[in-house]
């Protein structure tokens, strides 16, 4: 504190010793540790220091300056009258909040035995309270269950609040329903802060039914418990409801703050409602609420996932303005936005000028890197992120092995797939093998992917079949093709595009049998293939394309265009490839069918809507399709235009007749 301060200038002027009245005060408002020890000699010198309301205060300060041993100090100066059950409680509490279980419950003896003091409901408040806050559920609910076996004190609202909190964090819903009812009883339910904690515990616990019902029987609602409900619902993937309720809660008239906007904006970008958090995004800022730095971090992942560079650009625009910049996870989210949209040299801007970097900013640049088939810079900066001695993690080394794997570089890859454990300590999860089989699957070396599998110390999900499948597409491996597939048939019955893509298999040898076979299979079982679909932004409007949807209000003039290259690309010698089409159907029927995919549609939507120097930049649910990837490099080139396409698996940037990707995809 600055020697101005009138603290300061009180202690080096004052002519009256100060009383036992002032010094409390002061002792209240002591903002520094610093000042609190000169206060502290002053009570010392002018003998102060044995009066209790003063001692007290000193106690509570040192506490709340965060050094419990200067406060101890205190504690044990005073008379033995004086260590009442509010000195104990403060100590216990502090104890507790700074993660310190052991020295906690020492207290809580030692002020039975040598105090004689027995501990009320303040006391286990501030130690289930405190060990929660700082980490310590577990330890918090233990603390719960010997209040509760002692049988000498009930807790009151605070402490019920307190004890579900933890309880959410173990996942104990058993104690958590006996704690409800207990509320019930008591008459402590009808409490707002108990209403929240009952809806966050039963949250975390998966048990989205008792959430509304809490909620429903609630006989106040205010902001705290329905933030707690809408955070409730995300976590439990029920975002159709959680948009819903907090459409009602904006209905009604509910002064929502930033806390409740940013939880929808979240919540329907982790269940991949991107267009709904763009959308709220928007009208957050036109009612009002401003973004702030947790905010910014949880909406960017939307922009990047419906390729909105106009609006990612807007809210780094703001982040800069307001000084969020800072903020390692705001940096790193327009690390991977930028990325994401396309711009991974922007990205890398970014990630340069970040004055301190986490894992995840690592990862954010090296998986943009990956996904943009940078290999080399991905690797080059993987041993960077070493010199600068960040270890890395588990996602870091998926990163690197898929950028390894877009680039084919087999043996690199094998190199960091023995080196991450050998060297990092870094086991191999489910996702480093998948990476693994579709290396050595696109190499060509289908059999050593089957060995590995094979091998792997842990019994292989559908994500490893599922890359040995689409290796077996690339190379038109037809028998490993029908052994994957019948692994993915028991793992997912229900994911379509197993089927579909081993009917592609099937196509491709023209085995039609086959196609006829997997189309009865998918019939049986009541499934139709998913959809493809494309997002493109053009002037700050993000358009969605639906393969054989013709809803779009400009779709006649995007049919008109496709024809107009389809002309054009026969003219010039482009043949479409009917390979990648599912049915036995006529060649010219295949043809209407190809020529229909969403990223076709969204390229032709971009070419009409916007001037001819303008990248068109794409984002497609599905990978590319073979034909609409030939399809895409002869109209880069007819149209002298730059094309990104972003499919499930990495960006194909399309300029002058070429791809990025090298035609290895």
């Amino acid at each position: 504190m600055s020697h101005s301060s009138p603290l300061h200038h009180f202690l080096r002027h004052v002519s009256i010793p100060p009383d036992p009245h002032l010094l409390p005060t002061a002792f209240k408002s002591c903002p520094t540790l610093p000042l609190a020890r000169a206060l502290h000699a002053a009570a010392e010198v002018t003998g102060l220091v044995r009066d209790p309301f003063v001692a007290s205060s000193l106690l509570h300060a040192y506490l709340r300056l965060g050094t419990t041993a200067n406060a101890r100090a205190v504690f044990d100066g005073m008379p033995r009258p004086q260590r009442t059950v509010v000195g104990w409680s403060a100590l216990v509490a502090a104890h507790a909040a700074r993660g310190e279980a052991e020295g906690a419950w020492r207290l809580l003896e030692e002020m039975r035995r040598d105090g004689g003091v027995e501990p009320n409901v303040i006391t286990w408040n501030g130690l289930v309270s405190g060990l929660n806050r700082s980490g310590r559920a577990r330890d918090a609910v233990v603390a719960l269950v010997r209040m509760h076996g002692e049988g000498l004190l009930r807790p009151d609202a605070t402490g019920v609040s307190c004890a579900l909190s933890a309880l959410g964090y173990v996942g104990l819903v058993s104690v958590g329903e006996q704690l409800h009812g207990y509320a019930v009883k008591a008459g402590c339910r009808v409490d707002a802060c108990v209403v929240t904690a009952l809806i966050d515990m039963y949250g975390k616990c998966g048990r989205a039914a008792e959430i509304v019902r809490v909620f429903d029987e609630s006989s106040h609602v205010d902001v705290a418990s329905c933030n707690a409900l809408i955070a409730g619902l995300s976590r439990n993937t029920q975002v159709s409801e959680a948009l819903r309720m907090f459409r009602e809660f904006v209905s009604w008239g509910l002064e929502l703050n930033v806390v409740s906007w940013t939880s929808i904006v979240a919540c329907c970008v982790q269940n991949g409602k991107d267009l709904e958090a763009v959308e709220l995004f928007r009208e957050m800022q036109a009612q009002g609420i401003e973004p702030n730095s947790v905010t910014i971090p949880c909406v960017l992942p939307a922009f990047a996932n419906v390729a909105a560079l106009t609006h990612g650009r807007s809210a780094h625009s703001f982040a800069l303005r307001k000084g969020f910049l800072h903020d390692v996870y705001v940096s790193s989210a327009l690390v991977d936005m930028y990325a994401k949209c396309g711009r991974v040299k922007d990205a890398r801007i970014i990630f340069d000028a970040m004055s301190s970097r986490n894992v995840v900013s690592w990862n954010a640049m090296i998986g943009g890197y990956a996904m943009h088939g940078e290999a080399v810079n991905a690797v080059r900066l993987f041993h960077s992120m070493l010199v600068c001695k960040q270890k890395p993690d588990m996602v870091t080394f998926t990163c690197v092995l898929a950028a390894c794997t877009q680039a084919g570089l087999t043996e690199e890859g094998r190199h960091y797939f023995k080196e991450m454990h050998a060297e990092y300590g870094v086991s191999p999860r489910m996702e480093h093998y998948a990476c693994m089989v579709t290396l050595l699957g696109r190499a060509g070396k289908l059999d050593e992917a089957y060995d590995l599998i094979s091998d792997m110390p842990f019994e292989p999900d559908g994500c490893i079949w599922g890359s040995l499948l689409g290796s077996c597409r690339v190379h038109g491996n037809v028998d490993l093709a029908e052994v994957a597939a019948e692994k993915l048939f028991r793992l997912e019955p229900e994911n379509a595009g197993n089927y579909v893509l081993l009917s592609n298999i099937y196509a491709y040898k023209k085995m039609w049998d086959g196609v006829n076979r997997v189309r009865e299979m998918m019939k049986d079982v009541g499934l139709k293939k998913e959809k493809g679909c494309s997002w493109i932004e053009i002037k700050n409007k993000v358009h969605m394309l639906l393969a054989g949807d013709d809803s779009h209000p400009m779709m006649t003039a995007i049919i008109e265009k496709l024809k107009q290259l389809n002309v054009e690309m026969r003219k010039l010698g482009f043949v479409p490839s009917t390979d990648f089409v599912l049915h036995d159907v006529e060649e010219q029927e295949k043809d209407d069918i190809l020529a229909v995919h969403s990223e076709k549609l969204a390229v032709a939507l971009g070419l009409i809507s916007t001037s001819p120097d303008t990248t068109l930049r794409v984002i497609k649910n599905l990978r590319i399709c073979g034909d609409c990837h030939e399809a895409m490099k002869f109209i880069s080139s007819f149209e002298g235009r730059e094309i990104s396409v972003r499919d499930t698996n990495r960006f194909h940037h399309f300029r002058g007749g070429k791809c990025s990707c090298g035609d290895y995809w």
